[in-house]
C-alpha cells in the first residue's frame, strides 16, 4: 500500500490514484504497466471508486496496492494451483478480487477485516464479477478470527495486508494452518525504504520480522522488490 500518482496510464481511469513502488521513476513505472496484463472494467472501476473515496477522505490514500501487484498475486494464485486462500486486510477488496479470480471454479477466499463500510464496496465488486460465492467475509478483530480456525494444514495460499505490528502473531498463527508447501504473502515489507532507517513502530515491526524470517527454518524466504516490498513465504 504505497502513494504514487503521477504519470501517465494506460487507463486513465486509474489516474486519480495508481500507487507505484518507491523504487521505480513515474516513467518505469508506466512501463512496467503498459507490458502488463491491464486491469478489466470491473477492477479499473474498483480502483478508480477507491481512489475517488480516498480524494473524499473517506479511505486512506495509502492502503491500495498496485495494479502489477494485483496481477502478479492472480497469476501466482493460478500457477500454484490454490484451492482454498485467507486474506488478513481486505480494504476495498481489489487484492481479493484479484485472488479470487485466480482461484478454480470450486476455490475459496476468506476474507478477515474490521471495516464493514469499506468492504461492503469489495462486496458489490466481487458480485459484479461473478466471483461472490468465493469469498467469504468476516468482519471483527482478524487476530481473533484466525485464532479461531481450525489448527490444521487448510490454506494454500495467504495474502496479509493489515496491521503491521501484528504481523509476526499473523505469521505464528498462520504456519500450523498452511498446507505443506503453501505460500504467505506479506505487504509493506520495505516500508517506502524506512527499513533502513525506521521511525514508526510499524517500522520497526517489519525490520525486527523480515530478519527474524530470513532465519527461520520453518519458511523458505524472500523479499521481493515489489510495489513497497512484498515478502513471500513458503512452509517447508
Amino acid at each position: 500500500m504505497i502513494r504514487g500518482y503521477d504519470g501517465l496510464l494506460v487507463d486513465l481511469r486509474l489516474h486519480a490514484m495508481t500507487p507505484r513502488s518507491f523504487l521505480l521513476t513515474p516513467e518505469l513505472a508506466d512501463y512496467v504497466r503498459a507490458n502488463s496484463e491491464q486491469p478489466d472494467d470491473v477492477a479499473a472501476d474498483l480502483l478508480a471508486e477507491t481512489a475517488a473515496m480516498a480524494d473524499r477522505g473517506e479511505v486512506p490514500a495509502t492502503f491500495q496496492i498496485a495494479p502489477e501487484q494485483g496481477t502478479f498475486m492472480q497469476l501466482l494464485t493460478r500457477a500454484l494451483g490454490v484451492r482454498r486462500a485467507v486474506e488478513i486486510g481486505t480494504f476495498t477488496g481489489y487484492s481479493a478480487l484479484c485472488v479470487a479470480r485466480g482461484l478454480p471454479a470450486d476455490g475459496s477466499l476468506l476474507c478477515l477485516d474490521a471495516s464493514e463500510g469499506w468492504t461492503a464496496v469489495a462486496q458489490r465488486y466481487w458480485a459484479r464479477a461473478g466471483l461472490a460465492d468465493r469469498v467469504v467475509l468476516r468482519l471483527g478483530d482478524a487476530h481473533e478470527s484466525l485464532r479461531a480456525l481450525p489448527t490444521e494444514p487448510t490454506f494454500d495460499l495467504a495474502f496479509v495486508d493489515a496491521d503491521k505490528t501484528g504481523y509476526a502473531d499473523y505469521v505464528e498463527q498462520l504456519h500450523p494452518r498452511m498446507t505443506d508447501g503453501g505460500v504467505v504473502l506479506l505487504d509493506n515489507t520495505l516500508r517506502n525504504g524506512r527499513v533502513l532507517d525506521p521511525q514508526t513502530d510499524d517500522d520497526r515491526a517489519l525490520v525486527e520480522l523480515n530478519a527474524a524470517l530470513a532465519t527461520d527454518p520453518r519458511w523458505e524466504t524472500v523479499l521481493l522488490p515489489l510495489a513497497d516490498g512484498l515478502t513471500m513465504l513458503r512452509r517447508r
